[in-house]
């Protein structure tokens, strides 16, 4: 799978790209969201990964041009969020067109199980 990772945590990206193109996948990762909302707009991927917390333009941000573009429903996202969101807002989003979302710190098993699942 085509996976993009936004995240501005550098210990993420390089524990994502290990465990990810280890497992045959081909991750590609940017370090905030501008850029991220960029990749998405001008190349295809199977699976974004995107944390919410980040500073500047958040996964908020990011979500909320997608919405506005018509673009959120053409992509598979799972959030990343080591913040305080609550559950009724992540249920919100799934409702928007988001995927999933995973809690920091990542589970691995739990992310490669949902990546299975979303496979094309």
């Amino acid at each position: 799978m085509k996976i993009l990772g936004i995240d501005d945590n550098t210990d993420i990206n390089e524990l994502l790209d290990t465990v990810l193109n280890g497992s045959g996948h081909e991750l590609i990762y940017v370090k905030n969201g501008t850029e991220g909302l960029k990749f998405i707009r001008e190349k295809k991927f199977d699976i974004v990964l995107l944390d919410l917390a980040m500073p500047e333009f958040s996964g908020f941000d990011v979500i909320n041009s997608l919405l506005k573009e018509g673009l959120l429903t053409k992509q598979k996202i799972i959030l990343f969020t080591a913040s305080s969101v609550l559950d009724s807002e992540i249920e919100e989003l799934i409702k928007k067109g988001v995927h999933s979302c995973i809690r920091k710190p990542v589970d691995l098993d739990l992310l490669l199980e949902k990546l299975e699942q979303l496979q094309v």
